[in-house]
């Protein structure tokens, strides 16, 4: 059976990622057209064998029948990014949204109640292969139509369904902004490790290494993240002490992230309307 023609609507970092992953696997194997008002920015991508390069969505044709449209451009410019797409609005197609704070019932308000539609949450580290993504869909999805969309967010790294479109403004909080506070970690242990005497640049690549190499281990190992810990921490040894410190209930690590992921969250439901 042919696989169904993709139309990828915005091709930045977090669109080219996506089609990278997709031209290295399957996905792609009917075909990618991609609507892009400056192609100059997919380098090689815009030449690739199975890509078909659009300045404008009006300029695809009618009769594409895309089995997924993903839509991948800034939520402020989703309302205008949709109104030509409502022509490919069919049982057979799906649409899959990457942007933040647009819900499965603003799409249905722009594509029609009959549309089926995808809302995903990914994040950064897609860029090298190794984002989550968190998605739901509404009821006009069938489950075969889910499961290409799942393959789809899979080709940049781990993709789950969420129990619930309620459960997005956190993941949003959570793993959509996730990366910044992992890199805010590397910056404050760095700059931690210089008030303890260290060199900057020393400091930095320490940090740097031991951050990537920590979620390695977490990735690669069966053991809970309290587990490597413990593992980590002899009693009454120098991580010890640290983690007196970044454990306190009152003052530790874990009421500063409490607050951050609950102000994230709150935000999210404010820009979700």
């Amino acid at each position: 059976m042919t696989t169904a023609p993709l139309l990828l609507i915005g091709c930045g970092k977090m669109g080219g990622a996506m089609l990278a992953g997709w031209l290295a696997g399957p996905e792609a194997d009917g075909g990618v057209h991609v609507v892009e008002p400056h192609p100059e920015g997919m380098g090689e991508l815009a030449r690739h064998a199975r890509v078909t390069v659009h300045a404008d969505a009006a300029t695809v044709p009618d009769g594409l029948a895309p089995g997924t449209v993903v839509l991948a451009v800034k939520p402020q410019s989703m309302d205008a990014a949709l109104v030509p797409l409502k022509r490919f609005v069919a049982p057979g197609t799906c649409f899959l949204s990457i942007a933040a704070g647009k819900t499965l019932g603003y799409f249905e308000k722009h594509l029609g109640a009959t549309a089926a539609v995808v809302r995903a949450m990914p994040n950064t580290p897609a860029a090298v292969g190794r984002g989550i993504t968190a998605y739901v869909a509404n009821r006009n999805v069938s489950a075969e139509q889910k499961t290409r969309a799942q393959r789809l967010l899979e080709a940049v790294g781990e993709a789950m369904e969420a129990g619930s479109e309620d459960w997005i403004d956190a993941v949003t909080a959570l793993s959509g902004g996730g990366p910044a506070y992992v890199f805010l970690l590397i910056e404050t242990l760095a700059a931690a490790g210089v008030k303890a005497g260290l060199p900057e640049d020393f400091a930095m690549r320490l940090a740097r290494a031991t951050v990537s190499g920590s979620g390695e281990l977490a990735r690669q190992s069966a053991e809970p993240a309290s587990q490597l810990r413990v593992n980590v921490t002899s009693p009454g040894g120098t991580t010890f002490e640290a983690l007196k410190v970044l454990m306190d209930p009152a003052d530790g690590i874990q009421p500063i992230f409490d607050q951050a992921i609950a102000a994230a969250t709150a935000r999210s439901k404010e820009l979700a309307g």
